[in-house]
């Protein structure tokens, strides 16, 4: 169980530009990611140090993301306004998550221009989108050297989560301790002053330290 990447799902004038405002505060480049078809969303990453990134994902007006809980997170969060949407937990077997949760993980991809084609299987959006400061939960298929993180070389560090919500939920939650996927990251627990979920996230940059 290790902390894998945080989604912020974009603001009113789209993936571009709100990728691009995020991708100048940290003095980066993103990388362009795809289409979802099983979600009915796209998105871009920003490749991070230890095994990390962070995705901006657009809604698509698509059929998918009307059924799939992960383009309804998507929408409800970019209608919002725009932001941070949430964490992601990576595992090597979602077969306990799937018991405790009582459905079955889901897959999902997306390819690559060349043929290559990403794949992962996850769980937990629903969980999400009841209660935004639970982390959703993938395990990762196929070519390992495919992992976002690893898209372009990055000297930026995630290095701080501020969470409205409390450690005791998100460890109720994993069915594990909270620190254990966070080992390499601190975080801060605030009181939910209306919806808990991810208030901020603090970034180690060339420039210094950077918070969005």
């Amino acid at each position: 169980m290790r902390m894998d990447h945080v989604s912020y799902a974009c603001e009113s004038d789209g993936l571009a530009a709100t990728t691009e405002r995020i991708a100048d505060a940290l003095g980066v480049k993103a990388v362009r990611g795809g289409v979802h078809p099983r979600f009915g969303t796209r998105n871009m990453i920003i490749p991070l140090t230890n095994h990390h990134y962070l995705e901006v994902v657009e809604v698509l007006d698509h059929p998918a993301s009307d059924k799939a809980p992960f383009g309804q997170a998507v929408r409800a969060r970019s209608s919002a306004g725009g932001g941070w949407m949430g964490w992601c937990v990576e595992v090597d077997d979602l077969l306990p998550f799937e018991e405790r949760l009582g459905r079955s993980a889901v897959p999902g991809n997306r390819k690559f221009p060349d043929g290559q084609e990403l794949i992962w299987q996850q769980i937990g959006i629903k969980g999400l989108i009841a209660d935004p400061q639970v982390p959703y939960l993938l395990k990762w298929e196929g070519d390992p050297s495919l992992h976002p993180s690893l898209a372009r070389p990055s000297e930026v560090k995630l290095s701080k989560l501020t969470i409205a919500g409390s450690a005791e939920r998100v460890t109720e939650w994993l069915g594990e301790c909270v620190d254990k996927p966070l080992e390499d990251v601190a975080v801060e627990w605030i009181a939910p002053h209306g919806t808990p979920g991810i208030m901020s996230v603090t970034f180690e940059t060339a420039n210094g330290q950077v918070t969005v």
